[in-house]
């Protein structure tokens, strides 16, 4: 990974880590029209996405800590990081049992093209739904409806899917606010990737030189200030607009994709 790569990996998965247009998809793209390939990449790549969680820590910094200096005198704070742990249990079993083998398989542009259509039609069609509200904040949550946003996001192991757009939709699907459904889907974000984060350092951990750890760490700088502009962003726009535009994006992306896989241009 040269500097250039660096750079723009970062910019990427910084943009679109938390906006419902999926980060892996792009970020597949983006390595695929870098040239960039094997396994060192793809460690780089999970480093780099957990560069952007840490933006979510800073940005909600008062109400983690909050959470954490209350969890034994305040009920709130203990259903806040049960529901937590709900999602991500959910989450991490099947992505443990069957992530290395979607990665095998999916993990290229046709598959990615292939979601990003398919998840673009699923926001439409949701977005047209008469939207109930009964869930107005994150403390409002429960641990079954925890439970269910956990079962959404483990749509988010197919390559393309989107964490953010699979856990938001759901949210809206089970009565959530946008903006409720929107910032539970930044807080389960961080158990997730942080340890997927952690778990690829230590596995990579006899393998990275001085050579690699430059570029690596510039990345990671671009990524997190990239995703804390693209948490701003979003909780603005979703104060004043639904995700349709996130949507026909999607589907605009994957079939541009798909012609270009069609016309021999990339590979599936």
């Amino acid at each position: 990974m040269s500097w250039l790569d660096a750079i723009i990996l970062g910019l990427v998965e910084g943009i679109t880590e938390f906006l419902p247009i999926s980060s892996t998809g792009h970020l597949i793209l983006t390595r695929s029209l870098l040239g960039l390939e094997g396994r060192e990449v793809s460690n780089a790549l999970i480093i780099i996405q957990g560069a952007a969680i840490l933006a979510v820590c800073w940005e909600y910094r008062v109400k983690l800590w909050k959470t954490l200096v209350s969890l034994t005198t305040q009920a709130t704070a203990r259903r806040f990081a049960l529901n937590l742990l709900i999602a991500f249990v959910i989450f991490a079993i099947p992505g443990k049992l069957f992530g290395e083998h979607i990665e095998e398989l999916l993990f290229s542009a046709l598959p990615v093209a292939i979601a990003l259509v398919v998840g673009g039609v699923v926001i439409l069609w949701a977005e047209k739904r008469k939207h109930t509200e009964h869930i107005e904040s994150v403390d409002d949550i429960r641990p079954i409806d925890a439970a269910k946003i956990g079962l959404f996001q483990c749509l988010a192991l197919f390559p393309g899917t989107s964490r953010s757009a699979a856990t938001i939709i759901g949210g809206l699907l089970i009565g959530m606010s946008r903006r409720a459904a929107t910032e539970f889907s930044f807080f389960i974000a961080i158990p997730a990737i942080l340890a997927a984060t952690i778990y690829s350092l230590w596995k990579v951990r006899d393998e990275l030189t001085v050579t690699d750890a430059g570029p690596l760490a510039l990345s990671c700088v671009i990524s997190f200030i990239a995703a804390l502009l693209s948490i701003r962003f979003l909780l603005r726009f979703v104060s004043q607009h639904s995700f349709v535009s996130f949507a026909w994006y999607r589907i605009v992306l994957g079939g541009i994709v798909l012609a270009a896989w069609g016309a021999g241009f990339i590979s599936d």
